[in-house]
C-alpha cells in the first residue's frame, strides 16, 4: 500500500470515528445490545477487510466502516456508564447530606458560589460521583460564603435534584452541557456546612485546579477591578465569568469572541514562541565538545518543548475544546517529524479531532467544535500559497500582506453556514475587527496576560506582575477602540434564521467546492450554495390559519402567535432578581431563531415580572409595531430601568402604538381573528392583585382557535362564560395551572382538545396543580407541561390541528434521566 492510499484511508478511518460518535449524541435513546453486537461484528469485518483487500476503493469502505463502528461503541460505552451514575428517585428533590471534595474552579462571589464537587470516599447508591453545587448566602448584611478552594472537603446537606434546563427549538441545551461535563445531579446547599480538610493535591486534577485558583486571585490583584480584568485573566486561565454581558454582545457582533477565549491561535503562537527559542538555545548547546543537535536534531527538541508547553498552557486553561484540538494537532506533527513521515495538513487536523472525540464522545455536540476545526479545515485549503523568495523585501511584504487580508476574509466567509446554523447570526464586521484585534490579542494583549500569570504567583514579584498586567490592559483598551465601534454599529452582524441540516451540508459542499484549487471547474459558484442557508424563512401558515409557541421561559410566560404575514407576541417571559432575563436568554432569540425581524403586536396580559419581565430585552431585540397592555407600559419600561441599570444603556424604542386590551376590541389579519375577552374599559374594583386585570385574548382561525389567558382567576373566568365564552381548540392553563384558576365552568365552557402550562420545573408554587391537571385531562384534553415537555408548538392547518413538544421530537438520550 502506498503511502497515499494510507493516508486517504487513515482519513477516512477519522473522519468516520467522528461521524459514528455524533450520530449517538443525536439519538433520543442509546443503542441497545443487538446493535452494539452488530456494530462490534461490523468492526471486526471491516478489520479483515483493511488488512487483506487489495483494491483501494475497498479498503477506504473498510476503513469507513471500521471507522464508524469504533466511533458508535466508543461513545454508546462512555453514555452507558454515565447514563448509569444517575440521581436516584428516591434523593430526588430530597436532602442528603454528604461529604464532597472541591473538584474545579469555583464561580461566584462572597453571597453566591458554584462549584464542581465530587463524592469524597466510597461511592453511595443512588448518588452520583459529580454533583454541581450551589451554595447562596442566607438573608442578613452579615451573611456571606466563606471562600471555597479546589481540594477542600466539606459535610454538607444537600437538596439534589436531576439536572434540568429550558428546553426550545434551536436554543442551547443545558441538560446535554451538564452531561457533557459528567454532571449528573445539582445540588443546592441547606444549612451551613462544615470544613473537614484541604488536600490541594489529592489528584492532579485538584492540584491543577488550585494552581488556576492562585492565579486568578494574582491577577486579580494585579489588574485592580479594570473593566477588561475578566478579560485578561480569561486569556491566562479560560475564566471566562467575570466578562460582563455588554462586552459579550459586543465580542460576538464583531466577530473576535475567539480571541477573548483560549483558542487554538493562542496556544499555537504561545508553543510556537516557546519551541523556536528552545531549538535556538538547543543548537548552541554543546556536551562534552559536541552540539547535542548532533544527537537530536533541534526541529525535534524545538517540537518537544512547544508541546509540553502547549499541554502546561491547555491544562491551566481548562482543557477546552480548541485547546484539545491544537495540543493534538502538535502531538501529531511532533510524531511524524519523529518518525519522518510526510503528513498532509487534512490528515493532521483529521487525527486530532478523533483523539478529541475519543476522550470526549460529547464534543461533537459543542458549538465551539464545529467552529474550531472548521476554520483549520479553511484556512489548510488557503493558506497554501506560495510567496515568491527571489523577490525584494516589499514585494514579500504586499505579498504576506496580502494573503493576512484573504485569509481573513476567506475564514469569514467560510464559518459563515456553521455560524448561521450553530449561532443563527453571521458578523459582517468581523474581517475588519479581526485584522485589528488578532495581532494585538494574540502577540501583545496574551503574551503579557501570561507574564501576569506567572509574576502574580512569584512572591514579591507583585510589583512586576502589575505592570505587566497593566501593560497588556492597555494594549486591549486600545484594541477595543476600534472593535467597539464596530460592534456598535448596526450593520456589524446579521441574524439568520435557523435552517434544517439538509441546507448546512449544501452550504458546506459549497463552500469545500469554492476552496479548491485554481481551475477548478467552477469553483465560484460554489459560494451561492449558501444562499439558501443564509436566506433560508420558516414556512408559515396559510392564511386563515396560525401557528403559536409557548415557549420554555420557566416559571412565567412567552407565547408567539404567527399567521402568513404577522408575529404576535403574548407576554415576554420572566425575570429574576437573581438578573436572569428570559427576554434576552430564550424570547429573543427564539424570534430571530423563527426569523421574526418586526412584532406587529405586542400583548402583556400584566404587570407581574414573570410575564414581563423581558420586555426591555424584546423591545431592544425587535422593534414592534403595536402593544396592548393592562398597564402603562412607558411607566413600566421607565421603572424597569432604574430598577434593573445594568439590563441595557440604552432605553429601547417604545412601540409605535400603545393601547390598553379592552374587552371587546378585536382586529383582524391574514383571516385570522383576535379578541380581547378581558379585562372591562375599567379597573375591576376588586381586585386586589393584578391578576384579575390580566389580557385575554382569543385567536380564532378558519378552523381552530386558541384562548391565552394570563393569570385570570375563577372569578374572572366565570364572568367571561356568563359573557359567552366559545369552545377553544387549544387553550393556555390560566396563571400557570395554579389551584385558584382553571375552574369548571371554564373548562366545560372551552371544551378545550389540548391545554399548556408554562411552568417552572419543581416551583415553589407547586405549579400547575394536580387537581387542575386532573380537570382538563377529565374533559377530554391532553396536557401538556413546559416543564416536562419543554417548548409546546401546535400548528393550524387545513389537514388538521398538530401539537407536539420540543423535548418529545428534539429529545436526546440524556433528557430521559
Amino acid at each position: 500500500m502506498s503511502f497515499r492510499e494510507k493516508d486517504i484511508t487513515g482519513r477516512s478511518f477519522c473522519v468516520a470515528f467522528v461521524a459514528g460518535a455524533g450520530l449517538v449524541q443525536t439519538l433520543p435513546a442509546l443503542p441497545g445490545a443487538l446493535i452494539l453486537l452488530l456494530a462490534v461484528a461490523a468492526a471486526a469485518a471491516a478489520c479483515a477487510v483493511c488488512m487483506r483487500a487489495r483494491h483501494p476503493g475497498l479498503r477506504i469502505l473498510a476503513a469507513l466502516a471500521l471507522g464508524f463502528s469504533a466511533g458508535l461503541l466508543n461513545a454508546a460505552v462512555q453514555a452507558q456508564l454515565r447514563m448509569d451514575d444517575a440521581l436516584a428517585d428516591m434523593h430526588q428533590d430530597e436532602v442528603s447530606r454528604l461529604v464532597v471534595r472541591v473538584a474545579a474552579l469555583p464561580e461566584g462571589d462572597a453571597q453566591r458560589q458554584r462549584f464542581l464537587a465530587e463524592l469524597d470516599g466510597p461511592a453511595r447508591p443512588g448518588i452520583p460521583s459529580r454533583i454541581q453545587v450551589t451554595w447562596q448566602a442566607g438573608a442578613g448584611a452579615n451573611q456571606t460564603v466563606p471562600q471555597v478552594l479546589p481540594g477542600q472537603v466539606w459535610r454538607m446537606a444537600l437538596v439534589l435534584r436531576r439536572p434540568h434546563g429550558l428546553l426550545n427549538p434551536a436554543g442551547p441545551d443545558i441538560e446535554g452541557r451538564l452531561f457533557a461535563e459528567g454532571v449528573r445531579a445539582v445540588g443546592t446547599v441547606r444549612g451551613q456546612p462544615d470544613l473537614l480538610a484541604d488536600r490541594p493535591w489529592a489528584t492532579p486534577g485538584i492540584a491543577i485546579e488550585r494552581a488556576r485558583h492562585h492565579v486568578r486571585e494574582g491577577m486579580r490583584a494585579a489588574l485592580d477591578g479594570h473593566r477588561y480584568a475578566p478579560v485578561m485573566i480569561a486569556l491566562a486561565i479560560g475564566d471566562q465569568a467575570g466578562v460582563s454581558r455588554e462586552d459579550w454582545r459586543i465580542f460576538n457582533r464583531s466577530g473576535i469572541t475567539h480571541l477573548v477565549s483560549i483558542s487554538g491561535m493562542h496556544v499555537t503562537s504561545i508553543a510556537g514562541i516557546a519551541g523556536l527559542i528552545a531549538s535556538s538555545l538547543w543548537r548552541r548547546l554543546r556536551w562534552r565538545g559536541v552540539g547535542v543537535a548532533e544527537r537530536m536534531p533541534a526541529r525535534v527538541a524545538g517540537g518537544c518543548v512547544a508541546a509540553m508547553v502547549a499541554l502546561l498552557y491547555c491544562l491551566l486553561a481548562g482543557w477546552g475544546v480548541p485547546a484539545r484540538r491544537t495540543f493534538f494537532m502538535l502531538l501529531v506533527v511532533l510524531a511524524a517529524a519523529l518518525s519522518r513521515l510526510p503528513l498532509s495538513g487534512d490528515r493532521v487536523l483529521a487525527c486530532a479531532a478523533a483523539a478529541v472525540v475519543a476522550l470526549d464522545p460529547w464534543a461533537p455536540v459543542s458549538a465551539g467544535f464545529w467552529l474550531s476545526f472548521g476554520a483549520v479545515a479553511v484556512l489548510l485549503r488557503i493558506a497554501a500559497a506560495p510567496i515568491d523568495a527571489q523577490a525584494g523585501w516589499r514585494a514579500r511584504w504586499a505579498a504576506r500582506a496580502g494573503q493576512a487580508v484573504r485569509l481573513q476574509l476567506m475564514v469569514t466567509v467560510g464559518l459563515m453556514p456553521l455560524l448561521a446554523f450553530l449561532v443563527h447570526q453571521v458578523s459582517l464586521g468581523s474581517p475588519l475587527a479581526n485584522a485589528v484585534a488578532i495581532p494585538s490579542v494574540t502577540f501583545i494583549v496574551t503574551p503579557l496576560a501570561l507574564l501576569c500569570a506567572a509574576l502574580s504567583c512569584v512572591p514579591g514579584a507583585d510589583g512586576l506582575a502589575a505592570w505587566a498586567g497593566q501593560a497588556g490592559l492597555a494594549a486591549f483598551d486600545l484594541t477595543m477602540a476600534p472593535v467597539a465601534w464596530v460592534g456598535n454599529a448596526s450593520w456589524a452582524s446579521v441574524p439568520v434564521a435557523a435552517a434544517g441540516w439538509p441546507w448546512l451540508l449544501l452550504a458546506v459542499a459549497g463552500m469545500a467546492w469554492a476552496l479548491q484549487a485554481r481551475g477548478w471547474p467552477g469553483r465560484h459558484l460554489g459560494w451561492a450554495c449558501m444562499l439558501p442557508l443564509l436566506f433560508w424563512r420558516p414556512d408559515r401558515p396559510e392564511p386563515g390559519y396560525w401557528r403559536l409557541s409557548a415557549m420554555d421561559v420557566g416559571q412565567g410566560s412567552a407565547i408567539l402567535v404567527e399567521t402568513a404575514t404577522r408575529s404576535l407576541l403574548f407576554d415576554a417571559g420572566p425575570r429574576s432578581f437573581g438578573g436572569s432575563d428570559a427576554g434576552e436568554r430564550v424570547v429573543a432569540p427564539f424570534l430571530q431563531a423563527r426569523g421574526v425581524t418586526r412584532l406587529d403586536e405586542l400583548v402583556l396580559s400584566h404587570a407581574d415580572m414573570d410575564h414581563v419581565g423581558g420586555t426591555r430585552a424584546v423591545l431592544a431585540a425587535v422593534p414592534v409595531e403595536r402593544s396592548y397592555a393592562s398597564f402603562d407600559l412607558p411607566a413600566f419600561v421607565r421603572r424597569d430601568a432604574r430598577m434593573w441599570p445594568d439590563a441595557g444603556q440604552a432605553p429601547p424604542a417604545l412601540p409605535r402604538q400603545m393601547a390598553r386590551c379592552e374587552r371587546g376590541l378585536r382586529w383582524e389579519a391574514d383571516g385570522v381573528e383576535f379578541t380581547f375577552l378581558h379585562p372591562r374599559g375599567v379597573k375591576d374594583a376588586r381586585a386586589e392583585d393584578r391578576n384579575a386585570d390580566s389580557c385575554v385574548l382569543r385567536v380564532k382561525g378558519a378552523r381552530h382557535s386558541l384562548l391565552l389567558t394570563g393569570d385570570v382567576g375563577t372569578a374572572q373566568e366565570r364572568e367571561m362564560v356568563a359573557q359567552g365564552l366559545e369552545p377553544a381548540d387549544v387553550v393556555l392553563a390560566p396563571h400557570h395551572g395554579s389551584a385558584s384558576s382553571s375552574g369548571r365552568e371554564l373548562v366545560e365552557a372551552v371544551n378545550a382538545a389540548h391545554v399548556i402550562a408554562q411552568a417552572g420545573h419543581l416551583n415553589r408554587f407547586r405549579h400547575p396543580a394536580r387537581a387542575v391537571e386532573l380537570r382538563w385531562m377529565r374533559a377530554g384534553a391532553r396536557f401538556w407541561r413546559s416543564d416536562r415537555d419543554g417548548a409546546v408548538m401546535a400548528q393550524s392547518r387545513p389537514e388538521g390541528l398538530e401539537v407536539w413538544g420540543q423535548r418529545e421530537r428534539g429529545g436526546r438520550y440524556w433528557h430521559g434521566r
